[in-house]
């Protein structure tokens, strides 16, 4: 803190030496209303203005009249000063001490707008009270008032920063020791892992930071009453405080001149927020079951409230908007539109997304829970977003489909049937010419009902897919209500598929034929119309 203090003492001072340089060479800048004219300023206050002439322009004229009255100024240490007027061709001519300073015309007089002997009075006036304003200033009474001046400012400044800093260190332990100590009990509560000493960072880098800007501003102040205690440096110190103060009184000024406004804005914003806030106690009714309204889906609660929300936050601004600060500056306009501009070019996907996930959302066609099939991806249902549907395929993955995707593909729903007796699982065996069909029928059909999750009401049956070039293509078809399951459901069927032919000696054609085996494959025996299994079942009970 030390250090930025000497930084910013050294930036001030050259500052000062380059203004005060600066008023030396020149009064001021000319001030133009129709007509050219130049202000004379010593020490800071301006006396009174003067207007250019042919060859003589009015910075010119006011330097030349500055340069003088320093010059009577400083040639004594008298407490009086005896100025005389002197009326000539031109005007009255202003003398302090024996010396020319200023010659009134007629053309200032019409400036003024007043007689020229009156003018030529208050000038004559003005320039002793200057006079005297000088030499008072800088007298040893003045420099040692302006010394003690300086002295007080400098200790209470160094009280003002001893306890800033006390102010620091105390705020900086206290939000820790509140912070580690809240936090503990949200920990214990939650199980959550919340990292005490980053949020107590974040709160004493806000605190810090508030801290450091009153400092600087108290810095700037300090310095511009200091540079106020000497004559020399008075008008620095005049530029130090227009330059800030004047800035923040135009701010505290627009801010309660913005109160009204203010209000409204206020009121917009809390009777929004009461509406929102009703409207989620109903909706949370809603998806509790306290209310029924018609065919409305329970996972439709959540983004409806938030498509309500939205809409109420969009009326909202719509109705704020002439109560923004600035809203009808062309700068806020124009910023407006290159963000409508933007967002136009830029989100057609996001857009295309937003308002297929509506569609995937109220369409009823999946759910959450459903197990579907959209492409090659097979998985359940978990969140189904605005932007983006989560699935959780069966290998445990999880899978983002964005809603435009799974708006445009075809969804297969293993979860919703098409009517009471639920989907058809079915798979598809190759088998030869030579074996019955009604044999090969019944050992399908064997199959399907060993397999569990299959339904035996209706009960299964077979279809012949294809008489291809060596095999007869037969479907085992059979009902089945648990869709979540499936794979499940068509791997034990495949697998005691293998189990019944391989008990009754039939070989599987599938997937492809290349030659006989040694064996003959031709049937020996016509088929009685008895399964293996079925036989052993029978000679057990004629044994019994």
């Amino acid at each position: 803190m030390i250090r930025l203090l000497v930084i910013a003492v050294l930036v001030v001072q050259t500052l000062c030496v380059s203004m005060a340089s600066a008023q030396e060479t020149s009064a001021s800048a000319p001030m133009s209303s129709g007509v050219f004219q130049a202000p004379v300023i010593l020490d800071g206050s301006e006396l009174f203005l003067l207007r250019g002439v042919s060859g003589m322009p009015a910075e010119r004229r006011a330097l030349e009249v500055h340069e003088r009255l320093v010059q009577v100024a400083t040639a004594s240490n008298s407490t009086t000063v005896n100025i005389q007027k002197r009326e000539e061709r031109f005007g009255f001519v202003i003398l302090a001490d024996g010396v020319e300073i200023l010659t009134v015309t007629q053309a200032d007089a019409a400036l003024e707008k007043i007689d020229l002997a009156l003018l030529a009075d208050v000038h004559a006036k003005v320039i002793k009270e200057a006079i005297l304003s000088y030499r008072s200033e800088r007298s040893d009474k003045a420099r040692i008032e302006g010394a003690i001046y300086a002295l007080g400012w400098t200790l209470a400044f160094a009280l003002f920063t001893f306890l800033g800093f006390l102010l620091r260190r105390f705020l900086n332990t206290r939000i820790t020791r509140l912070v580690h100590r809240n936090l503990a009990e949200v920990e214990s509560a939650t199980r959550a892992h919340v990292r005490a000493d980053a949020i107590a960072a974040l709160i004493r880098f806000g605190i810090n930071f508030v801290l450091l800007s009153i400092f600087f501003l108290g810095v700037y102040y300090y310095l511009s009453f200091i540079l106020l205690a000497f004559a020399e440096t008075r008008y620095v110190a005049q530029l130090l405080l227009t330059y800030v103060t004047r800035p923040v009184l135009n701010i505290v000024l627009g801010f309660f001149n913005y109160l009204p406004n203010l209000v409204t804005l206020l009121i917009i914003a809390a009777v929004t927020q009461y509406i929102i806030r009703g409207l989620r106690i109903f909706f949370e009714a809603v998806e509790a079951g306290s209310f029924e309204i018609g065919n409305f889906e329970r996972h439709w609660v959540i983004p409806t409230f938030n498509i309500v929300r939205a809409i109420l936050i969009l009326i909202a601004l719509v109705f704020a908007f002439p109560y923004i600060p600035g809203s009808e500056s062309a700068a806020f306009q124009g910023l407006t539109i290159l963000v409508g501009a933007m967002l136009s070019l830029g989100s057609n996907s996001v857009m295309n997304n937003l308002i297929s996930g509506l569609f995937v959302i109220y369409r009823r066609s999946t759910s959450i829970g459903d197990r579907i099939k959209i492409g090659e991806h097979l998985g359940d249902v978990v969140e189904i977003k605005m932007m983006e549907t989560h699935l959780r395929s069966i290998k445990n993955e999880l899978i983002s489909i964005p809603n435009a995707q799974l708006l445009n593909s075809e969804v297969v729903n293993y979860s919703k049937h098409a009517d009471a007796n639920g989907l058809l699982v079915h798979t598809t065996v190759g088998i030869g010419y030579e074996e019955p069909t009604e044999k090969v029928e019944a050992m399908l059909i064997e199959a399907a009902r060993r397999t569990n999750g299959l339904k035996n009401r209706p009960a299964p049956f077979v279809l012949w897919a294809a008489l291809a070039d060596y095999a007869v293509n037969y479907q085992i078809n059979a009902y089945t209500t648990q869709g979540a399951i499936i794979p499940r459901i068509k791997s034990d069927l495949h697998r005691n598929i293998l189990d019944v032919f391989t008990e009754n000696g039939v070989q599987i054609m599938t997937p492809s034929y290349v030659a006989d085996p040694p064996d003959a494959k031709v049937a020996t025996a016509p088929w009685d119309g008895k399964l293996a299994h079925q036989d052993s079942g029978e000679k057990e009970q004629s044994k019994a």
